[in-house]
């Protein structure tokens, strides 16, 4: 499936204005919660890993959100790439843009975070009572600091690849210092990327599961 085919049913949009940041908008019939991502280091809305979740989970019923966290000029200065507080900050605004969207009235923001991502979704999700529930995959959730993971009140799936060696240990790590309901799936055989066959499905599958376990409630 190519990217285009994941993103037939979403369309472009805009959020905030200084800066002013690009985002692929999907929302099926009767959606039951809006799921934002949060892309990995040198990823964005385009990610063809993301928008393949993403078209999985519209199926399923959710609302999807896809942001690119940082402006072309910003992604220049690489130390924006891994700049966690940034990207939290930046999620945050697209929270607070879909809380005052029509469209997407009454559907509880989520987070899907990947590598980097993962860690500024926790970051972002600290202290902020609107998010139902986060996914990582493959997530750095240890760089959202030790602090913010004890803060965080939303259900959290940590999903990490059984070959990905040393993110599974900085996982177990992190999940030792958070507060909220949390659980850890392993994907056997899978890597970083979770580029082998069936890998990528079973995220899906455990992300659905762990959506419609936790839709939350919108402010």
């Amino acid at each position: 499936m190519t990217v285009e085919q994941t993103i037939d049913d979403c369309r472009e949009v805009t959020i905030g204005t200084a800066p002013q940041l690009k985002a692929l908008l999907g929302i099926p019939q009767n959606a039951r919660g809006l799921v934002i991502f949060a892309h990995g280091s040198g990823s964005g809305r385009l990610s063809p890993r993301n928008n393949y979740v993403a078209h999985e989970l519209r199926g399923a019923g959710f609302a999807t959100l896809l942001v690119d966290l940082l402006t072309p000029e910003e992604e220049r200065d690489r130390r924006n790439v891994f700049d966690i507080a940034l990207l939290a900050s930046r999620l945050n605004m697209a929270a607070d843009w879909a809380e005052h969207r029509r469209e997407l009235a009454g559907l509880a923001p989520a987070y899907f975070g990947s590598s980097t991502g993962a860690g500024a979704a926790l970051q972002a999700a600290a202290g902020d009572p609107r998010i139902a529930a986060i996914v990582s995959r493959g997530g750095r959730p240890d760089l959202a600091g030790g602090s913010a993971l004890a803060h965080v009140t939303a259900p959290t799936l940590l999903i990490v690849g059984a070959l990905d060696g040393a993110v599974v240990g900085l996982n177990e790590a992190a999940a030792t210092a958070m507060n909220c309901e949390h659980t850890m799936a392993i994907v056997p055989g899978a890597g970083h990327l979770f580029e082998e066959p069936g890998a990528l499905r079973q995220v899906v599958d455990l992300a659905i599961d762990w959506f419609r376990q936790h839709p939350g409630v919108a402010a």
